[in-house]
């Protein structure tokens, strides 16, 4: 497993495994990265006064460090990349429930059936196209479009991506494994670009090393934020296809924690008007906390027409969806 950098947010940390700080302060194992919500985790310090130590790095790989600490983890809250390596956790007994009231704050569709999380905001899986190199006709309504001419190639992914992980766990889901191996040989079949991230995709697409790119939404809105000039765009799939998927970003309580009441209050403040604002206007993703509208240009949470899946069976999915990605060649 790599190593992780521990950032500080207002604390120093002295190293990697170390217990956390003082009794007031919170631990935070988070795979969402720093750039997207350590302004926010800053805030809740200031406004709080309580204490807030971060450990930044890849969902999987965090929720699997967590699983190996056990008992022994620092951990008082895990904050999820997408509900794949929430679900590891869920399933190995290591989260807390969360209470009804917090629960109550977002849509049902967006919480877990037991209690034991709840998505703070949101992503959509769409194309993202560069619109100088790519005809509107030839975009696709299906993401298996993305394996037949003229789109064969052209099409860039990140396998080692979370998002991209619970998208293909999902495709198994929805689909079945039979159809989502096939997808996966296919892209490699046809030749698909391979990214280590979103963002490199879209930097990608906007500057015309690639044609297109499976990618979650907010990112090119937040290239387009800072550079209106650019030629990216995105493109939405069929509501009914896998490639429309909406995944959320969970935060969840580690079980055992002996800073319950301070977690608790780190999951309430995220699910609050600034915070759900701030993802809303700031990261372009969407808020899921009910009575928050998205930023202006996105399109209203209720208006999307989404696949249905089962949330919660992501979980249970990662490891084989880890085997599948990499038995097709897609990555090692």
């Amino acid at each position: 497993m790599r190593r992780f950098l521990l950032v500080p947010v207002l604390l120093l940390v002295l190293a990697a495994g170390c217990s956390s700080g003082g009794s007031d302060a919170v631990t935070i194992y988070s795979g969402r990265g720093s750039s997207l919500v350590n302004p926010i985790l800053e805030r809740f310090a200031e406004e709080t006064g309580i204490s807030v130590e971060v450990r930044y790095g890849d969902s999987a790989e965090l929720a699997l460090l967590i699983q190996q600490e056990g008992d022994r983890t620092p951990a008082d809250v895990f904050y999820s990349q997408s509900p794949g390596a929430t679900g590891f956790l869920s399933g190995e007994g290591l989260l807390a429930p969360l209470g009804e009231e917090t629960l109550d704050l977002v849509d049902e569709r967006f919480r877990n059936a037991d209690g034991l999380w709840v998505g703070v905001s949101g992503r959509q899986r769409v194309l993202v196209y560069n619109q100088d190199l790519v005809d509107p006709a030839e975009l696709p309504q299906s993401v298996f479009e993305v394996l037949e001419p003229p789109l064969a190639g052209r099409v860039a992914v990140a396998p080692s991506n979370g998002s991209f992980q619970d998208f293909v766990t999902a495709m198994v889901q929805v689909e079945g494994e039979e159809r989502t191996v096939a997808f996966l040989e296919g892209l490699v079949e046809t030749g698909a670009p391979t990214y280590a991230n979103n963002n490199a995709i879209v930097e990608a697409v906007g500057r015309g090393e690639v044609d297109m790119g499976l990618v979650n939404h907010y990112y090119n809105y937040r290239f387009l934020d800072e550079d209106p000039d650019l030629p990216s765009r995105n493109h939405l799939l069929a509501g009914d296809d896998i490639g429309a998927l909406l995944i959320a970003s969970p935060i969840s309580v580690i079980e055992g924690t002996d800073r319950a009441d301070e977690a608790r209050q780190l999951v309430e403040f995220l699910l609050a008007e600034e915070a759900q604002t701030y993802f809303a206007e700031e990261t372009f993703e969407y808020p899921l906390a009910v009575g928050v509208d998205p930023a202006d240009g996105v399109p209203p949470l209720a208006t999307l027409d989404v696949p249905p899946f089962d949330i919660d069976e992501l979980g249970g999915g990662l490891e084989h969806t880890l085997e599948l990605i990499r038995e097709s060649g897609l990555a090692s």
